[in-house]
């Protein structure tokens, strides 16, 4: 039988087939104003926001996408944590979850989606986040997601785009997803690679978002399918600071570097720098293998948030003392809201 990913065109592309699509679809619409709304679509914000009363605000987020991994219990583990990336990236804590599932009845055993379900419960249960239902439809390929509810107080939401001055900017797991799944679909991945792929996709962002909450952020995202880059330029977007990257800081797989000289490259990352190039300085100085690593789409990658200069420090620590593999990527500075590479 052939594995999962073979029945994917997106196979290793990331979360998303693009930046904008859904964009543009809601280009130009509207919608009339919802008493304690927070944050809607009309932000590019990882989730949206509704304010319950003084102490509460509901948070609330899908996402879904075809497998990018062959092992049916990695994949359905990797979707789960991707879907409840996005409400550790607001600041909140997941509540609940409904799944979203295409599935070739056909083609495929339902054991497969038996796994696949078995690793989605096994990362909502590390998010204490009980399964309360969901929908199924009969699918040309397979298809997992998740709908997750959560809970933020109201005045401790963090959003994408309200970084500060003297600020540095934290990112708390590697990158490289997109580049070593590709490489992998053709046997090009090493083992140790997918293995370290597959590891940190798995992984929840509870832990980071936890530690996070005692320092001040000013605002956050997670990274995902617009890749590193292209989350930074959604930080930077609108602000009177721009990000400076120190690129050769940011943390990479193993043999993410090799990955991309095999030129092994997601379809997503031309759509990634096509759509933000326009917004980052320094790129000419920059290799060509490198920018394809920066912006690389990503699937469950880490958080990237602004952390106040004195306290980033403290805040690294206590990261890496949980075992997060976090590091200092950047800093805020003066500008027009564009994206430094040094």
């Amino acid at each position: 039988m052939k594995g999962l990913t073979s029945y994917s065109r997106f196979a290793g592309c990331g979360a998303k087939l693009g930046p904008g699509v859904l964009d543009k679809a809601l280009c130009g619409l509207s919608q009339r104003k919802f008493p304690g709304l927070l944050a809607d679509f009309s932000r590019s914000e990882d989730a949206g926001v509704l304010r319950l009363d003084d102490e509460r605000a509901l948070v609330h987020t899908v996402d879904f996408f075809p497998p990018i991994v062959d092992d049916p219990f990695t994949f359905g583990r990797i979707a789960a944590a991707n879907a409840l990336s996005d409400i550790y990236a607001m600041g909140g804590s997941p509540s609940t979850a409904v799944c979203l599932v295409g599935f070739p009845v056909e083609t495929l055993d339902m054991e497969i989606l038996v796994k696949m379900m078995e690793g989605g419960l096994s990362a909502l249960d590390d998010a204490d986040c009980p399964l309360v239902g969901g929908h199924s439809i009969d699918d040309t390929e397979p298809k997992l997601g998740y709908a997750i509810t959560g809970i933020v107080h109201p005045a401790k939401v963090w959003l994408n785009n309200a970084i500060k001055g003297g600020e540095r900017i934290i990112l708390t797991k590697p990158i490289g997803t997109g580049l070593i799944t590709t490489a992998a679909k053709s046997g090009k991945a090493s083992e140790e690679a997918l293995a370290a792929a597959c590891h940190g996709m798995s992984t929840l962002n509870r832990g980071a978002c936890e530690i996070l909450r005692d320092f001040p952020v000013s605002a956050c995202t997670d990274v995902t399918g617009f890749g590193l880059l292209g989350h930074a330029c959604e930080m930077a977007s609108g602000s009177l600071c721009n990000i400076r990257i120190d690129s050769s800081a940011v943390p990479l797989l193993p043999s993410v570097r090799d990955c991309a000289l095999m030129k092994t490259i997601p379809g997503g990352t031309k759509r990634n720098m096509s759509f933000r190039l326009k917004f980052i300085t320094g790129e000419k100085t920059t290799d060509q293998d490198l920018m394809n690593i920066l912006f690389d789409p990503q699937t469950s990658g880490g958080l990237l948030a602004a952390v106040r200069a004195g306290e980033a420090e403290t805040a690294l620590a206590a990261l890496r003392h949980a075992g997060v593999p976090a590091a200092i990527i950047g800093e805020t500075v003066p500008g027009t809201g564009l994206i430094e590479l040094c």
